[in-house]
Order: C-alpha cells, then sequence, then structure tokens
C-alpha cells in the first residue's frame, strides 16, 4: 500500500473515531433533530447540484432516506446525546455482527466456526458493556445504539441494490430526502430551535461544521478512492480503530473514565469485530464500493 493511501486510511478512521466526542458539543447546544436536519441539509446543499442521480434511484435512495438517514442517525444522535462517548463508538459496532447477520439471510452467505466465534465475543462484549452500573440504567440510550447499528446495516444491503452510484451522489442526495424528515420532526416534536440556534457558541458550530466538512465530505473524499483501489480484505481491517480511536477521544476530550468491566467489554466486542472483518479472503476479492 502506497504511504499516502496507508497515511489517509489511518487519518479516516481517526477523524471517524474522534466524531463521537465531536457530536457530543453540537448535542449540547442544538436539539437533537434540529442538529441532524442541519447538518443533512448543509450536506444536500454542498453536493446534490453538482452530483446527479438517475430517474431510476429516486425511490431507493428515498427509502435508504428512512433507513440510512433518519432511523440511523436519529437513533444513533439520540443515545449520543444520554451515554458516553467511549460507550457509544464501542455499542455501535454492532452494525459489523448485524451486517454479516444479514448478508447471511439476504446472500447466503455461510457462517464458518470462526465467524460464530466472533458473533458471540462482539455480542458479550456489548453484554458487559450494558451491565457496567452507569450504562445499565441508560438501557433506552442503549437500544437506540443498536437500533442505529441495525438501521444502517439494513441501509448497506439497500446499497447493494441500486448499482453503479457516485459516493457523494449517493450522500447529497441521500442528505437531501432526510433533512426535511428531520427538520419537521424537529418542528413537532422539539422547542427553542431559534434560541438554540442565536446562542450557540463556537463549539456548537465547529460541531455541526465537523460533521458536514469532515466526516460527510473529507473522509468519504478519501475513503472511497482507497477502497476502489485495494482488495477490501486488505482495507476494511483498518475500521477497527474507530472505536479505539472513539474511546480514546472520549477521554481526552470530555474526560470520560474507563473501568475494568468496560475495558473487557470493549476489548471482546473489538475482537469479535475482528474475527469477523478479518475472515479468511475469497479467492477473488471484488473492489467495489
Amino acid at each position: 500500500m502506497r504511504f499516502f493511501d496507508l497515511a489517509g486510511l489511518l487519518l479516516v478512521q481517526l477523524v471517524w473515531g474522534f466524531h463521537w466526542a465531536v457530536l457530543k458539543f453540537g448535542l449540547k447546544e442544538f436539539p437533537t433533530l434540529l442538529l441532524m436536519g442541519m447538518r443533512f441539509a448543509a450536506v444536500a446543499a454542498l453536493l446534490c447540484p453538482f452530483f446527479r442521480i438517475s430517474r431510476r434511484q429516486v425511490l431507493p435512495i428515498l427509502g435508504l432516506s428512512l433507513t440510512f438517514g433518519s432511523l440511523n442517525f436519529g437513533l444513533m444522535y439520540a443515545g449520543v446525546a444520554h451515554l458516553d462517548a467511549s460507550t457509544s463508538a464501542i455499542i455501535g459496532q454492532a452494525q459489523v455482527p448485524f451486517s454479516a447477520i444479514l448478508a447471511a439471510y439476504f446472500y447466503n452467505d455461510r457462517f464458518g466456526w470462526r465467524r460464530l466465534i466472533g458473533l458471540a465475543l462482539s455480542f458479550l462484549g456489548i453484554i458487559l458493556i450494558v451491565g457496567e452500573p452507569r450504562v445499565g440504567g441508560n438501557f433506552l440510550w442503549v437500544a437506540c445504539i443498536l437500533g442505529s447499528a441495525l438501521a444502517a446495516a439494513i441501509g448497506n444491503i439497500q446499497i447493494k441494490t441500486l448499482g453503479p452510484i457516485s459516493s457523494f451522489a449517493l450522500s447529497g442526495w441521500v442528505s437531501l430526502f432526510t433533512a426535511p424528515q428531520l427538520l419537521l420532526l424537529s418542528l413537532l416534536m422539539e422547542n427553542g430551535q431559534w434560541t438554540a440556534i442565536t446562542n450557540a457558541t463556537w463549539h456548537g458550530w465547529s460541531s455541526l461544521s465537523y460533521t458536514v466538512f469532515v466526516i460527510s465530505i473529507g473522509s468519504y473524499y478519501v475513503w472511497y478512492p482507497v477502497i476502489r483501489r485495494y482488495p477490501l480484505n486488505q482495507v476494511m481491517p483498518f475500521t477497527l480503530l474507530v472505536p479505539v480511536f472513539g474511546v480514546v477521544s472520549g477521554i481526552l476530550m470530555l474526560g470520560e473514565k474507563l473501568n475494568l468491566q468496560t475495558f473487557l467489554g470493549s476489548i471482546a466486542t473489538i475482537a469479535g469485530v475482528a474475527i469477523i472483518v478479518l475472515r479468511r479472503a475469497p479467492k477473488v476479492v471484488s473492489d467495489e464500493s
């Protein structure tokens, strides 16, 4: 792997991992649905004028905006608002075993004994984390993170049915359909939106800018060319760094503590995800993203 590709991959995992802590700053200053709505509206405004989709892709992308957009991010933001960033980052890794289970159901992707062990380990780790006293009382928000992971896994299945599409077109048009849903829900379910906007500090606006420019646009500008250039089994193991950086971000930026039970749960979850991600590659590896 070329040096700049390797550096880019590491940088992407870093910004994705720190996203969990950065997001907390925005959620402290903006209502949850409003923050998401503004994020998707900004991404749509920046990308849709430059990247088009075909008419046959409109309905599938509209459906994707419900699962991968509103449901995924709605549940994730709700959970992160009430849980530690480090806890959220680890539990969010449930997307990997959920994706493996859905792939087995929809694509007859067989489970070997190694992947079954990986599934068991990852869920055992999540159970350990949920059983920790400070987390156990917030099971509703844990369920939100798990629901977000499941919605993201379903969204990945939907994306496979779209056929060839530009990554930025997909991000922009999903955002265009998602933003009105979230802004309308904010209008119906939240209050104080204008006060939050006028009183927001640079912390809140920086958090929003990070999700728009660094996460939604910048990271994928680096990520997608690399996964097209190299086999997926060479690239995907780097994503194991995301929860590690997520935990580090919570400790460094928010002063969160990592006790023994949460640490053991984190190790088990990451180990289980690693077994699933690092399974033996098939003879022919597709570079399709």
